[in-house]
């Protein structure tokens, strides 16, 4: 019986925290194309001079394909700046990332338990770090 308490009690702690890593591991799904998008926007700015048609597909920067836990949108396309964000699919729904011309980015949507929506960060941990 002591033995059953105390198999419980460690499932109790380490289901939660396993979870919680598998979570983490999957942000990566979001946030790397992201960042690399970043990259290939300056990179057809500096050809274009502007971003108005960055996010085509016979770009150099287009619009990066949907991952099992991501889709990726491309707004606010102007002379001047742009959006790229990253949604959250499946078991990764409530997550929304954004970065912009500026490099900032930034953390709009988050599952209900974690902290840090509306950051200016890409939240990677449950209670708000980056």
């Amino acid at each position: 019986m002591i033995t059953v308490a105390i198999i419980g009690i460690l499932a109790a702690i380490a289901i939660p925290s396993y979870t919680e890593y598998i979570t983490r591991g999957k942000i990566v799904d979001g946030i790397a194309p992201l960042s690399d998008m970043q990259v290939k926007m300056e990179q057809y700015f500096q050809d274009n001079r502007k971003y108005t048609d960055a996010c085509g597909s016979s770009t150099v920067a287009p619009v990066p394909t949907a991952t099992q836990n991501f889709t990726f949108a491309c707004s606010g396309l102007s002379g001047t700046g742009y959006t790229v964000t990253a949604t959250g699919v499946g078991s990764m729904a409530s997550f929304v990332y954004t970065v912009d011309q500026t490099g900032a980015r930034k953390t709009t949507g988050l599952p209900t338990g974690w902290t840090g929506t509306n950051s200016t960060c890409w939240v990677l941990k449950k209670s708000g770090a980056c």
